[in-house]
């Protein structure tokens, strides 16, 4: 899986979550922030882990959606 699809993957997730749950947010954006949220999480436990430069990547794909 790429950095854009895992990205998506997450963004979409999310999207699916809030949408009963958001009122004058775009839902783009509110599942743009809840995934940045998890990418954060992901890569504040990794350190300089194998997969921190996959996540990073990640991150930098939802910021462009």
């Amino acid at each position: 899986m790429t950095p854009k699809e895992k990205a998506e993957e997450i963004v979409e997730k999310y999207h699916k979550l809030g949408k009963d749950f958001t009122r004058g947010v775009s839902m783009q954006e509110f599942s743009k922030e809840c995934a940045l949220i998890c990418v954060n999480e992901v890569l504040g436990y990794m350190g300089a882990d194998r997969g921190y430069l996959f996540w990073s990547d990640v991150k930098d794909e939802i910021k462009k959606l």
